[in-house]
């Protein structure tokens, strides 16, 4: 697992730990670099190795779609058994008077991807630290892998794998250097070539880390996190200051992991990350959860209403009756109708228009930005209030 990481003459080298009082994240959590430049990170990982199946080819780009995961993949769980892998009831974590934490409950079952949502300062990242053992809390069960991450074996910490926003600087390293030197500390690690191979760095094995980008930095402190065959991985903010074909790939890696099981705790700001990756997602406002769900249907998303747009032809006609029991805002030409039923009021709306067109029609309910905007806008309301 990755335990942090500590200056030494200069070069900041990683330090492993089996004691839980000094296994502590030294470097800084920072932004990651905005031109990563990754293709083909698709993989096939089993039990006994780890194969690279999709490469860059001929200096073009290859890419498959992610795999659906199945039930067989989420209990296989890596080959290392089924069921919970994140069981947390009634988390609270103080400082003095003030509570980062107030009452947080999390399951996460195997194979899943859970994401954390909520403003900066909420308690996501007290909740993920917690978690992996790096923060002691001030009250609350906590189960992670069958064991209390506070107390972490040496066994059960090479069970997990940890990506921060910015592990540090690995400027006089090589990168095979550094994922070989971490993979010294695991029980048993994958091969170090073939993880440089997953995360599309075999060209720059040889290369310092000064030389690399901020991508292929980012990419390194996946491969880091990824050597030591992690059951449970934590991603915090994995795509920040990438550029969107970099995101992608980056996706597509996460896609495969937990296409075979691995079971994955992520925290972004991104909510298009969050739809494209998640089975559930949770809202920290204020150190407590106040949503839960996946994300077509976090805070009743499913259920919202439709609102139904267009440009009106120019007619003095009446809107047909479809329409006209539900509300309408009217613009000049642009009409708004909000409905519970979007079906019968285009239907409505395409009789009534006969062979006319009718210009910008759209059908759209609230995105899980617009959700999690007004969960996060209600909370805050409410604390303030009280």
């Amino acid at each position: 697992m990755l335990v942090g990481v500590g200056p030494l003459g200069g070069i900041t080298l990683l330090a492993a730990s089996s004691d839980p009082a000094t296994s502590r994240p030294q470097g800084p959590r920072g932004r990651a670099g905005k031109d990563f430049d990754g293709r083909g990170i698709l993989a096939s990982l089993s039990r006994g190795s780890l194969s690279v199946i999709n490469r860059m080819g001929d200096g073009g780009t290859e890419r498959m779609g992610v795999p659906q995961r199945t039930p067989e993949a989420q209990a296989r769980g890596m080959g290392r058994g089924s069921g919970q892998v994140i069981r947390v009831r009634a988390l609270r974590k103080a400082y003095g008077t003030k509570a980062a934490l107030d009452g947080v409950d999390l399951d996460v079952d195997r194979g899943e991807v859970v994401a954390l949502l909520g403003p900066n300062g909420a308690g996501k990242t007290t909740t993920v630290e917690v978690l992996e053992g790096f923060r002691s809390r001030t009250a609350g069960e906590v189960a992670v892998l069958d064991e209390d991450p506070e107390h972490g074996s040496r066994a059960w910490r090479a069970r997990i794998g940890v990506v921060l926003q910015d592990l540090g600087s690995f400027d006089e390293l090589r990168v095979r250097e550094v994922v070989r030197h971490w993979s010294h500390f695991l029980a048993d690690p994958l091969d170090p070539d073939e993880v440089i191979e997953l995360v599309a760095l075999s060209d720059k094995a040889g290369s310092l880390g000064k030389t690399l980008s901020g991508g292929q930095r980012r990419r390194l402190d996946v491969a880091v996190g990824l050597v030591g065959r992690p059951e449970l991985l934590f991603l915090d903010e994995p795509t920040t200051g990438l550029d969107p074909e970099a995101r992608r790939a980056v996706w597509d890696l996460i896609g495969r992991l937990t296409a075979l099981g691995t079971t994955v705790l992520l925290t972004s700001h991104l909510l298009d990350e969050v739809e494209a990756l998640a089975d559930r997602v949770l809202v920290i406002v204020d150190g407590r959860v106040v949503a839960a769900g996946t994300p077509r249907t976090l805070g009743g998303r499913s259920d919202a209403q439709a609102v139904v747009a267009f440009d009106r032809p120019t007619s003095d006609r009446p809107l047909p009756s479809e329409v006209t029991g539900s509300p309408v805002e009217v613009d000049g030409r642009r009409c708004r109708i909000t409905t519970d039923r979007p079906t019968a009021v285009v239907a409505g709306l395409s009789a009534w228009a006969g062979a006319a067109e009718l210009p910008g029609l759209t059908v759209s309910r609230p995105t899980l930005e617009d959700v999690y905007l007004s969960l996060v806008a209600h909370r805050e309301l409410a604390g303030a209030g009280r």
